[in-house]
């Protein structure tokens, strides 16, 4: 199959989480004998951050203007599948190509569907939405199942939404020896975000001053200066997809933070999380609706809702979180791995397939 994706971007991981996904994805579908074509608007800020400059088994696009893309559209749209997705600078324009002139399954990746429903409900306009909605669309793919899928419907007109979640690529998160730069008693890797603050300090910064004794990592870009930090939290600027793995291995347990708006709606892991479990790393989490779809509470995972409850995962010990971790890494790559992502990708584009007469 040939596939078409218009992005936000896969060349660089810096302040966003569609990169490492989309890369796990890609190689998956590659090994499966696929090819994808990311078409990614060169812009500045990603530009001087790029940590990937070649697809491995696709090609990466690059364009300053949109007559670029216009100068090989054919050999765009002719595509198996043309993909739109969440924040893509240029969607309305792509998908507008897609439905005029594109011959394959057309589709909708949201990727922040908790962030794209909150805005549309306050009010606010959404500019990676078509105007007139998803009905366009063969299929939208939803990073959110649950109750998301039923108001992509509704609300946004989509004739058909199937859900498919965040993944990891084993290849690239997997364990490894502790780094000594990164070493801690609980570590947190997120870009900062102003709806994720009040759980960051909860559940961060508030064990970190009640146990000044124990060592705090934080791993992220974008964090402001008046950020409440403590003396014993350890700050690294942006740690990179290469660097995630001995991030995530240095410390004795880490802290996924679902930001509100896809806590709220429930049904959405982060690629973070799955990350981590991966790595083999023990991992204390926030909780919202649904996640117990993807890890066993107290088996694979441990929830916290106030500094205590992370206190409390802390004071466990070594062997009992290793137990924790060892399920959780073998319960993602079972079922939660890039190569199981893209088999699942593939079969929604395949059961949304226009009929041959529709596509002519």
């Amino acid at each position: 199959m040939r596939i078409v994706i218009w992005g936000l971007t896969v060349s660089s991981s810096w302040g966003n989480g569609h990169a490492t996904l989309w890369r796990g994805l890609i190689r998956a579908l590659a090994v499966d004998g696929h090819y994808v074509t990311f078409v990614e608007r060169d812009v500045p800020w990603y530009r001087d951050t790029r940590d990937l400059h070649a697809l491995p088994g696709g090609r990466l696009l690059l364009y300053r203007d949109w007559a670029e893309v216009l100068a090989v559209k054919r050999e765009l749209l002719d595509a198996d599948a043309l993909i739109v997705t969440s924040y893509c600078p240029d969607a309305r324009a792509a998908a507008a190509l897609i439905a005029a002139e594109g011959r394959g399954t057309a589709i909708f990746y949201d990727l922040d569907t908790p962030v794209t429903l909150a805005r549309l409900a306050a009010g606010e306009a959404v500019a990676y939405l078509p105007e007139d909605g998803l009905g366009l669309f063969d299929l939208v793919l939803s990073y959110t199942g649950g109750p998301a899928l039923d108001a992509l419907t509704t609300r946004l007109g989509a004739r058909r939404a199937l859900p498919l979640y965040g993944h990891v690529d084993p290849a690239a998160h997997r364990p490894v020896p502790p780094v000594a730069m990164f070493r801690g008693d609980l570590s947190y890797l997120g870009t900062f975000a102003a709806d994720r603050q009040a759980a960051v300090e909860q559940l961060f910064v508030g064990p970190a001053a009640r146990r000044p004794d124990r060592r705090f990592v934080l791993g992220g870009s974008s964090y402001p200066a008046d950020f409440p930090w403590q003396p014993n939290i350890h700050f690294m600027d942006h740690v990179g997809p290469a660097d995630h793995p001995a991030f995530f291995c240095s410390s004795r347990l880490t802290l996924n933070v679902t930001r509100r708006d896809m806590a709220a709606m429930g049904w959405c892991p982060s690629g973070r999380l799955f990350e981590a479990a991966a790595c083999g790393a023990p991992i204390v989490s926030d909780d919202w609706d649904g996640l117990d779809r993807f890890f066993t509470p107290g088996e694979e995972i441990l929830l916290a809702d106030t500094a205590d409850d992370v206190l409390a995962a802390l004071d466990r010990d070594d062997t009992e979180l290793r137990r924790i971790a060892d399920a959780a890494r073998a319960r993602v790559l079972a079922e939660h791995s890039s190569a199981v992502r893209a088999r699942e990708f593939v079969q929604r584009i395949e059961r949304a397939r226009r009929p041959a007469s529709a596509a002519a």
